[in-house]
């Protein structure tokens, strides 16, 4: 279950007919004791969201030992710096380097990791019904939740709607069902393959990290199941400010499914499937006339990497170099979607 933080204690002088390894007494400590949870959150230019978002963790329930926030700069967490239940760690921007950073922050009194979007909003009972499905069923590696609600499909919910929308649930089933990779926003990671085999998020992937959930969770599948946990219900506000232009995102839904096809943490079928369908999205919401996001500017994205890409020259860090012009609508935020 879900506790606040306690020391183990250790016995020593056991005598039996042979010896036991530190390594065997290690697991059984682990399988002993409840499993450490920490839940970690990278954000940027988005301070009065996530003040939200952690105030209400805060008042939840079910409480983790640790909550570390990530930002690029203290004034990325007004508010919070001086609040004795959060962590504060400073890292360079981008999802990618924040959740790395938060990932060497825990690593040292964490069993398994949350990762949540700062507009991500968990139900009472999300964390406990997670760390049930890890403390069961050992061979789980990843899980995501079940999103009730996601206002980047639909322009923004605000915390109002999410409260709504989880009250109104039911307890939902336990069923744990395998998936091809967790959902971003929430992202529930065991920690001890991760460490053991050097995984990280792939920062090469930039700025708000296009896929860069599909990347982690391919890579960890190869120790452990990825799985969704029915019933861990949550709500994604996909509050739509902090956001990079619409040109930089199209460019991405293009660049990264490359970049993980190279790597080969994507299929060649699932890129391209995952391309034709972001490519004729934008073109659509330019003819429906579509003002939640900067489709131009997705179009303008998408076509570039093509044309990069012909070239022999795509690359996912390409974002970099563009500018910020301004753009006919809103675009996506540090930890933007993969819908």
């Amino acid at each position: 279950m879900i506790a606040h933080s306690a020391k183990t204690t250790r016995q020593d002088g056991l005598v039996g007919p042979a010896p036991v390894s530190s390594d065997t007494e290690a697991m059984v400590r682990r399988a002993s004791r409840p499993l450490r949870i920490a839940v970690g959150i990278a954000s940027a230019g988005r301070p009065s969201i996530l003040l939200e978002t952690v105030n209400y963790l805060a008042g939840l329930p079910d409480q983790p030992q640790r909550l570390i926030v990530c930002v690029p700069g203290i004034d990325d967490a007004a508010g919070l710096a001086d609040r004795l239940d959060v962590e504060i760690i400073i890292g360079s921007r981008g999802l990618t380097s924040q959740r790395n950073s938060i990932i060497r922050a825990s690593a040292a009194d964490t069993d398994v990791l949350i990762f949540l979007d700062d507009d991500f909003i968990p139900a009472a009972t999300f964390l406990s019904r997670m760390a049930a499905v890890f403390s069961a069923k050992s061979d789980v590696a990843i899980a995501t939740g079940e999103v009730l609600a996601d206002g980047i499909l639909d322009g923004g919910l605000d915390m109002s709607k999410a409260l709504q929308v989880l009250h109104s649930a039911g307890e939902g089933s336990e069923r744990v069902s395998d998936v091809y990779n967790a959902y971003g926003c929430n992202m529930a990671v065991r920690l001890a393959p991760v460490l053991e085999h050097a995984l990280a998020f792939d920062e090469q992937l930039p700025l708000y990290g296009w896929l860069e959930d599909v990347d982690f969770s391919r890579s960890i599948a190869h120790y452990g199941r990825s799985v969704r946990v029915e019933g861990a219900y949550g709500v994604h506000l996909g509050v739509r400010s902090g956001r990079q232009p619409g040109r930089r995102l199209g460019y991405s839904q293009v660049a990264n499914p490359v970049h993980l096809i190279r790597k080969g943490t994507m299929s060649k079928g699932r890129a391209i499937a995952q391309i034709g369908r972001n490519i004729l999205a934008n073109a659509s919401g330019i003819v429906l006339n579509d003002h939640l996001v900067d489709r131009w500017g997705r179009l303008n994205g998408n076509l570039l990497a093509l044309t990069d890409l012909l070239a022999g020259r795509v690359s996912p860090s390409r974002i970099l170099e563009f500018g910020n012009p301004p753009s006919r609508a809103p675009s996506p935020p540090i930890a933007t979607k993969r819908r």
